[in-house]
């Protein structure tokens, strides 16, 4: 007779424990154990012979590296180390809306068009909503893509042992469901089922498997935080929705490099590869107009220029604004700290409003320079015409290097650009503020 298991489970880390408890002792979260019930059948147990364990030496163990399948993105080639792995699992994660599905899509078009068999299971839309997207992204109409709309995680299973695929997209994990856990879709237990099933899968049929996750409102997984361990790559695809530029980072890749990113732009016909992504930071034919600089930014291994723009007006607030879009917020106040205390800018009576062109969001140090730059290019209405910045400020208004100078240098002038403001030339904020004051 099968017997029920009652676990609760952290929804943030993954913590098992036998009973309720109010707060997580692994993460100390407090009301994320989470009820559910595991049908167990009854195990028969056999008693296995010590000779039947064979421990291999690391030299006996014959190991090929196979070929990597690739996606017909260069950039997300690029991300995932040069393809896709055979028996890899692929979490894909992101916003609502941002392009996931149609990313996954035309990566199934690509695949299947070059004679391989790809299973796209979709819990989300129907096969007819599946095949309209399709038409719109591509014209082919005899794409031998294989479709299944199917929320069932057992049947999905079974569709991919009898197809045997060449590649396997599940969109999304949130929306798998078994009978044999207690709980609705989307629930940790059966987030953790289907997880471990496609993996399972993935790995004894050597087809690679990439799923789809959504995203909390802070950004992370949903879902338990152990899903991000189970599986081989975690890829994440960010961008403002008001604008068409997509990005897809690594955020862990057990064949690959996790210092990559993709630059794809959104566009009526699908996604389209950035190869030259100047054509989407730099504003085209730009007026270089008081509160504008530009600023060499590394975005794993590729430097390309981004605009960084400021407006600083007078604030008739008591507690005057500061609005930043693409850096961070904290980041922007302890510049004009910064501004204020060694370069004598008067920023404390002053709404200040700094933008990062492009939706681009940077975390890179080295555009603390040129935040700062165009703060006080806007202020004192002088404008900085053809300059280009890069460089980290501290806190007692010294510049620091950052790193791969020399490459970020090399970008800047391959572009024509020669007036470079940099800590090889000054040693603090308030001396380049002098030269060009």
């Amino acid at each position: 007779m099968s017997k029920s298991t009652i676990s609760f489970v952290c929804q943030e880390c993954g913590y098992e424990s036998p009973k309720f408890l109010g707060k997580c002792p692994e993460c100390g979260e407090w009301n994320s154990l989470k009820e559910f019930k595991v049908q167990n059948p009854q195990l028969k147990m056999q008693s296995r012979a010590p000779q039947d364990i064979k421990v291999h030496k690391l030299s006996e163990v014959n190991y090929e590296e196979g070929k990597r399948m690739s996606t017909g993105f260069l950039e997300m080639d690029e991300v995932l180390g040069g393809g896709i792995v055979k028996g890899s699992v692929i979490l894909l994660a992101g916003d609502p809306g941002i392009g996931k599905s149609t990313l996954l899509l035309q990566t199934a078009l690509n695949l299947s068009s070059k004679k391989l068999n790809v299973l796209y299971i979709s819990g989300e839309e129907s096969e007819q909503q599946i095949k309209l997207r399709a038409l719109r992204i591509s014209k082919d109409n005899a794409n031998a893509l294989l479709l299944l709309s199917q929320t069932n995680t057992d049947n999905a299973i079974l569709a991919i042992e009898e197809t045997r695929p060449d590649l396997v997209v599940v969109d999304s994990i949130q929306t798998m469901e078994s009978e044999n856990l207690s709980g609705l879709s989307g629930s940790v237990g059966q987030v953790r089922y289907a997880a471990l099933q496609y993996i399972r899968a993935a790995k004894t049929l050597n087809i690679p498997v990439v799923i789809v996750g959504h995203v909390t409102k802070e950004g992370m997984v949903a879902g338990p935080m152990v899903l991000s361990h189970m599986v081989d790559t975690v890829l994440f695809l960010e961008g403002e929705k008001t604008t068409g530029t997509r990005l897809l980072r690594s955020l862990k890749n057990r064949f690959g490099p996790v210092d990559e990113v993709g630059v794809f732009s959104m566009q009526e016909g699908g996604m389209e590869e950035v190869k030259n992504p100047q054509e989407v930071f730099l504003t085209q034919n730009r007026e270089e107009g008081p509160g504008s600089i530009l600023v060499v930014t590394l975005e794993g291994s590729r430097a390309f220029l981004v605009e960084i723009q400021a407006l600083a007006v007078f604030s008739k607030l008591p507690m005057p604004r500061r609005v930043a879009s693409g850096i961070d917020y904290k980041r922007l106040e302890l510049l004009l700290a910064v501004l204020q205390k060694h370069a004598r800018l008067p920023v404390d009576t002053m709404d200040v409003f700094v933008n990062v062109a492009g939706g681009l969001k940077l975390s890179d140090p080295a555009a603390d320079l040129a935040i700062c730059l165009a703060i006080f290019s806007s202020l004192k209405n002088i404008p900085l015409k053809r300059v280009v910045t890069m460089g980290e400020v501290g806190l007692l208004g010294e510049l620091r290097n950052v790193p791969f100078l020399e490459k970020r240098v090399k970008e800047a002038k391959k572009l024509g650009f020669t007036k470079i403001i940099s800590p090889s030339y000054y040693k603090s904020l308030a001396q380049v503020i002098k030269s060009l004051d």
